[in-house]
């Protein structure tokens, strides 16, 4: 099989030295680690110049699409890398799965209104990438056997040359405001807690959305936002009119080497400045018997999702209710796992489980209904999913939470959480602000030039 070319520059221990100088390069992205997590930090991968895009046909099915992708990446070409190097990505597809899309893989309501315009999916097909390992702490070219010898060359020279930070700002013209009333919040929380005494579904993700008029450059916005609250499922991808700013904490799927794996996360408590009433709260939210229940009830739907495309038996949890703490909340997180089963692809996997159902609900298809019936407009990227999949068919993906659309002149972020019979909905209503208080605060100090 064809080896891939590899070229190794100075390790960076921030990916953006790297990413600064083709920012503004056609399909320029960036997959961030954002800070060295265990295995879940390790990598930042980074690209720009696809050889081509491919985004859904207006009515096209999500089947459909994906055998395009597949096609796309058959079009490439397999490869290999050297051996005794362990990197994740060879070539391959970069982009995003938009929430919305859900609504091409399953046959769902699109009654909420499409006010943002962004496709449902995107992906770049690229033959090279940098790719920055923080465990090893090396930085690599990585170029596919199609990339040409001057295409190789000119990446080289690009990144191995002086380059000075481009000096520009991001700031908003007044603070974020939500779309929703307190009173229509609380409207539609009693509306889902009827469905459940009806015995349509047990739990369901509803969300609000948060806007703000902003001028200035996206780029400058995540490198506040990834100073702010460091998380290993980070992104920035460049799209028309601005950029998808994400900094996620939960990953969606991963393949690798046959192994599929999924974090849910499920339970959320805030963090508190003074360390006795910050340690409290983890310790609430570890022995809370609700929020518990609600993991247990996206974990056993994840066991479902992963049992269509993985082999019989193989699903299982290795970890249960695990405590992971970000900058501006604790969470409760769990592992599902599983083995792909034969004549299975990355792409099946996707189908059969996106979106994911920590931010659905259960039943899923009767969750998702009743969030297009309930949200005002349609999630665009939000819990939609950035990721990447390679011509060896290695996959990892986020769930895009604590993410940002930032695009024609305005500033848009979403705060939602899991609706069950017992929910009250004022400690919800809080919630959907504590989980992006520290996306909204720090851009609102960047609008007075105070962070």
């Amino acid at each position: 099989m064809p080896l891939c070319t590899v070229h190794p520059l100075p390790y960076q221990p921030d990916s953006a030295h790297w990413f600064e100088r083709i920012r503004h390069a056609p399909g320029a992205v960036l997959l961030d680690s954002g800070r060295p997590v265990a295995e879940r930090g390790r990598y930042d991968l980074l690209s720009a110049w696809p050889i081509q895009t491919l985004e859904p046909g207006l009515t096209e099915a999500g089947t459909s699409f994906f055998t395009r992708l597949r096609s796309a990446l058959q079009a490439l070409g397999e490869a290999e890398l050297p051996k005794n190097l362990e990197l994740p990505f060879a070539g391959g597809l970069l982009g995003f799965l938009g929430y919305d899309f859900g609504s091409r893989l399953e046959r769902l309501p699109t009654a909420a209104a499409q006010d943002l315009e962004l496709p449902p999916a995107r992906f770049g097909l690229y033959a090279w990438a940098l790719i920055s390992d923080h465990q090893r702490q090396t930085a690599q070219l990585v170029f596919h056997p199609k990339l040409g010898s001057e295409d190789r060359a000119r990446l080289v020279e690009l990144f191995q040359s002086d380059y000075r930070p481009e000096h520009t700002s991001f700031s908003l013209e007044s603070p974020f405001t939500p779309d929703l009333q307190r009173s229509e919040y609380q409207s539609a929380v009693e509306h889902i807690q009827r469905y459940i005494q009806a015995g349509d579904c047990y739990q369901v993700n509803f969300a609000q959305r948060f806007r703000a008029p902003c001028t200035g450059d996206p780029w400058q916005a995540y490198r506040a936002l990834r100073a702010a609250c460091p998380t290993p499922y980070s992104g920035f991808m460049t799209i028309k009119g601005g950029a998808i700013v994400s900094l996620s904490p939960e990953r969606f799927l991963r393949l690798s080497n046959g192994t599929v794996d999924t974090r849910p996360i499920k339970g959320t408590r805030p963090r508190r400045d003074e360390p006795q009433a910050d340690l409290a709260e983890a310790q609430a939210l570890l022995a809370s018997t609700k929020d518990r229940a609600e993991n247990l009830m996206i974990v056993d739907l994840l066991r479902n999702d992963l049992g269509r495309s993985c082999e019989i038996g193989s699903v299982r949890v290795p970890e249960l209710f695990s405590l992971e703490s970000y900058p501006n909340v604790h969470h409760l997180v769990s592992n599902v796992s599983g083995t792909l089963a034969a004549g299975k692809d990355a792409l099946d996997l996707l189908a059969s489980s996106f979106p994911g159902g920590s931010i659905t609900g259960a039943p899923k298809i009767r969750a998702m209904q009743v969030i297009d019936e309930l949200e005002p407009t349609r999630r665009s990227i939000y819990c939609g999913s950035l990721l990447y999949l390679d011509v060896r068919g290695e996959m990892d993906s986020s769930i895009a939470i604590r993410t940002l659309l930032i695009q024609d002149d305005q500033a848009t972020c979403w705060g939602g959480g899991g609706i069950v019979a017992d929910s009250d909905w004022q400690a919800e209503y809080q919630e959907t602000f504590d989980k992006v208080k520290v996306l909204m605060e720090t851009l609102e100090r960047l609008e007075t030039g105070s962070a």
